[in-house]
């Protein structure tokens, strides 16, 4: 059974940072994609970066590009959200992700498991 554990998450001033990590256990982790997505109340879940088993290839949310960096450390078996320049409308509970296709994935529905989330929240 995999199993995804976020952390990371917190209380911060606009402008500030947090490093979100996610640790996955019960997978080969250094063979799937992993993803971050968030949802803040009310919305829906939106996609905010992926990663490839490698590293190699990133992909962000227009939201968050230039200020969010996905990284991945697979002999750790973990991967990371740095988040920079952090606005109020990143406020979300954040979650991490992992699928098996070795390309970048952006829709929800294809990751097969999930964590449970870590709850962002940044103030005005």
């Amino acid at each position: 059974q995999v199993q995804l554990v976020e952390s990371g998450g917190g209380l911060v001033q606009a402008g500030g940072s947090l490093r979100l990590s996610c640790a996955a256990s019960g997978r080969t982790f250094s063979t799937y994609t992993m993803g971050w997505f968030r949802q803040a109340p009310g919305k829906d879940l939106e996609f905010v970066a992926a990663i490839t088993w490698s590293g190699g290839s990133t992909y962000y949310a227009d939201s968050v590009k230039g200020r969010f960096t996905i990284s991945r450390d697979n002999a750790k078996n973990t991967v990371h959200l740095q988040m920079n320049s952090l606005k109020p409308e990143d406020t979300a509970v954040y979650y991490c992700a992992t699928t098996s296709p070795h390309t970048i994935v952006v829709a929800p529905d294809e990751y097969d498991y999930w964590g449970q989330g870590t709850q962002v929240t940044v103030s005005s």
